[in-house]
């Protein structure tokens, strides 16, 4: 579902966002998308347990944890920063996830650093047995091939496809499925332009850029004007954004709208991806520091 953002904009520019956050209320927007083929490929497989890794308040954890339950999976999440080990009950993410049934697994942050590692994988599986392995941020081909349904016929009159990046999978799809004449504007969560290469792995179109100064400092990174900014658009335009990806990416093309950098008459499309999961987490961080909280209702 597209859905106009009501915010008046200069030049006759036009703004929408597709509201894949409403996907599914715990597997929602790319989340939903990049887990769709790799479920598949596990039953066809004939596995009955799903592996993959992630942070304190990550997403992809909550998503595989609640797609595993509902498609009669076991999952184990391998998570980083093992002095988590004792704060589940403090952590919304990890508790949701753990409610759902996920064994979770918390190793130093050194140690995850080889979760690429052949070696690293192996010793996984003589430790926990066999498993499908979901990279983390959920990002392979079959993701990929999930976010390429993302775009829709309806689409097709838009000029601009924006959208925040994680791991670069989402992007990637979505590069692959726009028309010619449509340019797809990235939106790095973290530091620097190093994705673009881990992109340029997947994609077949040149119709893409990256922008990189919307990171907010870097990855989880987020200050007073972002919070004020999310919660300035919610009462606008009722549509609550979260801090990492999505929120960053609104306020980046806002922002270049303000400065020219789109055409007078541009159409622009928002790709919302999901993770209001997160906000619950990232308050209880902004709280401890005595910060703003983002105040939606979700």
């Amino acid at each position: 579902m597209n859905q106009k953002v009501l915010t008046s904009f200069p030049n006759a520019i036009s703004v929408q966002i597709k509201r894949e956050d409403l996907i599914h209320p715990f597997v929602s927007g790319n989340k939903f998308r990049k887990l769709k083929y790799n479920l598949l490929q596990a039953k066809t497989e004939n596995h009955d347990t799903l592996l993959t890794f992630g942070g304190a308040f990550s997403n992809h954890i909550a998503a595989v944890a609640f797609a595993g339950k509902e498609n009669g999976f076991k999952t184990i999440g391998i998570i980083r920063g093992d002095e988590l080990a004792g704060k589940v009950t403090e952590n919304p993410t990890l508790s949701f996830a753990q409610n759902c049934g996920m064994q979770l697994e918390f190793i130093s942050r050194e140690e995850y650093r080889l979760k690429s590692e052949v070696s690293f994988i192996e010793n996984l599986k003589q430790n926990v047995g066999s498993f499908y392995l979901i990279p983390e941020g959920g990002t392979n081909d079959l993701a990929i091939k999930g976010c390429q349904e993302i775009l829709t016929p309806e689409d097709a009159d838009f000029d601009y496809i924006c959208c925040s990046i994680g791991t670069g999978g989402t992007i990637s799809g979505i590069i692959n499925s726009v028309l010619p004449h449509q340019k797809v504007l990235g939106f790095p969560a973290l530091k620097g332009d190093f994705l673009k290469e881990e992109i340029c792995n997947f994609v077949q179109n040149e119709n893409w850029e990256l922008l990189t100064d919307y990171h907010f400092g870097g990855y989880g990174k987020v200050n007073e004007a972002l919070i004020e900014f999310i919660n300035q658009f919610y009462t606008e335009n009722q549509i609550p954004l979260d801090p990492i990806y999505t929120g960053k990416m609104v306020f980046g093309v806002i922002d270049l709208i303000q400065k020219n950098y789109f055409p007078a008459e541009s159409k622009i499309l928002l790709i919302h991806t999901g993770g209001i999961q997160g906000i619950q987490g990232m308050n209880i961080k902004l709280k401890n520091k005595q910060l703003p909280t983002i105040d939606i209702n979700v």
